[in-house]
């Protein structure tokens, strides 16, 4: 059996940059598996923070070191300028988080260039990236959700009259505490919990500054927050339901990406009927949005009541080898150098 020439590509223009290169290095760490050798070539190409495309040999430097380069000021003929090797690939790896990398923008240049890759495509990034577009979403398919408001950034940087009646609004319709978060940001970036009128205010004035839409979602009490893992295209899979728990107030970024902050435990400690639902919900909502290859869901499950209700999809999880999805598969039964393989068979059966 020939090798498939493999495109590994990270980093990105994100404040998500340092995950990426972190889930790159795990990953190209898998394709030198005995299990993968013999099948892939992998070549890095690496994305600065200026949207330079870096040649494989600074590419991989970056993946042994873990560092990504300054970002230096360049001309703007010289962004998207693609390495020749780049035409030489045959199947895509992109591991890019956040936004211009997960949102649908990556792919459609990814499907321009012929060539597969592994992950959704446009409409699936572009749905599971959107937060609002994705309640949208999962509201009509019928998907439990937490209450929310949508909200754009002319109603918070507006006149006197408009932003109060705004935050009333938020108020009458959800009561304190609730989250506001940028629409599309991921990593628990610029998301606030407030409880009161003046940190309603502020939150919104800073998520104003990271997206034009935003959303604000109800807080609800003693809740867990659990996740399922997905794996597949026309006939997807469920992996076993994890559980995150932390003791700082909420999931932030600073919990999520320090070590010893926040537990992962595997499988969650739930009824098996609970469990069950929780996969069924996942797969729904995975097909829902379009979603192909990957996606990790995340649910809010209130045990007192068994309420259970959809937070979101993450299209393009983290993935390192102490990432939550990865290891959704290593506990269902899928080693990490094999899930590799199996999301890159994937990308070419969906091509």
């Amino acid at each position: 059996m020939s090798q498939k020439t493999v495109g590994l590509l990270f980093g990105g223009q994100s404040g998500e940059h340092e995950v990426s290169i972190n889930s790159a290095r795990a990953i190209y760490g898998a394709l030198q598996a005995p299990v993968n050798l013999e099948k892939y070539v992998v070549t890095p190409f690496y994305i600065q923070k200026n949207g330079l495309w870096s040649a494989p040999e600074v590419s991989l430097a970056v993946l042994q070191s873990g560092q990504a380069l300054a970002a230096e000021e360049i001309e703007s003929s010289r962004r998207w300028q693609f390495p020749p090797e780049a035409a030489q690939m045959e199947v895509w790896f992109p591991i890019l988080h956040g936004p211009n990398g997960e949102d649908g923008t990556m792919q459609g240049l990814l499907t321009l260039m012929g060539a597969p890759f592994v992950g959704s495509g446009v409409l699936g990034s572009a749905a599971g990236m959107d937060k609002i577009a994705m309640k949208q979403i999962f509201a009509q398919a019928g998907l439990p959700q937490v209450s929310y408001v949508a909200v754009e950034r002319s109603q918070i940087w507006s006149n006197p009259c408009v932003f109060p009646a705004l935050c009333e609004e938020i108020e009458q319709t959800l009561a304190y505490p609730c989250f506001v978060k940028p629409a599309n940001l991921g990593s628990s970036v610029g998301i606030a919990k407030v409880r009161t009128r003046q940190e309603l205010e502020t939150a919104l004035d800073g998520a104003a500054s990271y997206d034009r839409r935003i959303i604000v979602e109800a807080g609800l009490a003693d809740i867990r927050e659990v996740e399922c893992a997905v794996l597949g295209n026309k006939n997807p899979q469920a992996s076993v339901v994890g559980e995150i728990t932390y003791d700082s107030d909420f999931y932030d970024y600073e919990t999520k990406y320090t070590d010893g902050r926040a537990q992962i435990h595997i499988p969650a400690d739930l009824p098996p009927a609970v469990a069950a639902e929780i996969q069924t919900l996942a797969l729904k909502a995975f097909q829902a949005i379009g979603a192909a290859g990957l996606g990790r869901l995340d649910f809010f499950y209130q045990e007192k009541t068994g309420y259970l209700a959809i937070n979101e999809i993450n299209t393009l999880p983290g993935f390192t080898a102490f990432s939550m999805y990865p290891q959704l598969w290593q506990a269902t039964g899928l080693p990490f150098p094999e899930l590799v393989d199996r999301l890159l068979q994937l990308a070419l059966e969906h091509s």
